[in-house]
């Protein structure tokens, strides 16, 4: 039985050429290593798992699946000690102080958990391969042992497996926490805690807000107060809303407009789209205060608003990131800026594949390929 299954998925394969989607290439070419190892040339040739969990989406999108397959294996094997379905994967895997390369921290990342799951559960549907389904429904199985926590009466999805949680106050960072990931994991796993989860998100947005503005980092006390504060693992000693929070508002302007609570998330990032409505770039980081930090944030920002932007009415403001954008694309790579940073390529991949109709999110969660039949 098993054996027919590969032949079937082989077959399949081959008769659904991969569409055309030249910033998928370049990506691949440039970011992507032959065995599936996603890097970051400007951390030391870093892999994380989120970075593998982008790719493998992004292949499914191009209806790519045989990088997928690989990006998919190397993430089991290296990261997963060879099950994605009964173990968490590392986050960061890379050369290690003693030269040798190997996993760097074995703690878990919760939003790349959430995606890997998403992309195999999304993968098994739309390429008809159960082993894929499986393997994602087991992962959320994990994630909702492992990775989850009650704040005050609610689920909450905590950053990693350990770490977050101290005498009764949780650490969050709502970035981690895409309502149409939830919505589809509660699709997959209805007795879960996923829709709980979704139906709580916009009121920890608007607690934990930064005037209007998401905050990269939230802690939640014993008493159900919700208050921003800095990265755990850095120095810094104010709350800001940057590089974590800004695919909140890339993940709410991809949202479908008819899935619940899309315009509630909406209502409560209100700061941010007032800003850009008299601004030509968004802030690389707002504090507490709403005091900008540093006014023009990198390339990725501006892709990742450009869906936000019209989703809260805001055309006019997004077309100038739409310029902005696209005056970042070089003809020598096919990527945006000089050079091309990794972070900046996937946020905009993200944008670049919605508004060109490549994919679609539709109200439960589930992913609307431009390639389908």
């Amino acid at each position: 039985m098993t054996s027919l299954l590969a032949v079937v998925f082989f077959l399949l394969w081959h008769s659904t050429p991969q569409i055309s989607w030249p910033l998928w290439s370049h990506y691949a070419e440039t970011f992507v290593h032959e065995d599936g190892r996603v890097v970051d040339p400007d951390r030391d040739e870093l892999t994380t798992s989120e970075g593998q969990s982008y790719a493998m989406l992004f292949a499914l999108i191009a209806n790519d699946p045989l990088r997928f397959d690989l990006i998919y294996r190397w993430t089991q094997d290296h990261l997963a000690e060879n099950s994605l379905k009964e173990n968490l994967p590392a986050w960061s895997w890379g050369r290690k102080p003693d030269g040798t390369w190997g996993i760097k921290d074995s703690n878990s990342a919760s939003d790349a958990d959430m995606w890997i799951a998403y992309d195999l559960i999304q993968a098994g549907r739309l390429w008809r391969h159960p082993d894929y389904t499986s393997t994602g429904e087991g992962l959320l199985k994990q994630i909702a042992r492992r990775e989850v926590a009650d704040v005050h009466g609610s689920p909450a999805l905590l950053p990693g497996k350990t770490g977050f949680v101290h005498n009764g106050t949780v650490v969050l960072n709502p970035s981690y926490m895409p309502i149409f990931l939830l919505h589809a994991a509660a699709r997959a796993q209805p007795a879960g805690p996923w829709i709980a989860m979704a139906a709580s998100l916009p009121s920890l947005l608007h607690k934990g807000s930064i005037a209007g503005f998401a905050a990269d980092w939230l802690e939640v006390s014993p008493d159900g107060t919700v208050r921003p504060i800095p990265a755990p693992d850095s120095n810094a000693t104010m709350a800001i809303g940057s590089y974590d929070a800004i695919r909140i508002y890339l993940w709410s302007g991809i949202t479908s407009p008819g899935a619940s609570g899309r315009n509630a998330v909406l209502n409560e990032l209100s700061g941010m789209a007032a800003y850009m409505r008299t601004h030509s770039a968004p802030p690389e980081s707002v504090t507490d205060g709403q005091s900008i930090i540093t006014a023009a944030g990198p390339i990725s920002y501006s892709a990742a608003l450009i869906p936000f932007l019209l989703a809260s009415q805001a055309p006019e403001a997004a077309a100038r990131q739409q310029r902005r954008l696209n005056s970042a694309w070089s003809s020598q790579t096919g990527l945006y800026g000089q050079p091309p940073r990794y972070y900046d390529q996937n946020l905009s991949m993200f944008t670049l594949g919605y508004l060109e109709h490549r994919y679609r999110i539709d109200n439960t969660g589930e992913l609307e390929v431009s390639w389908q039949r």
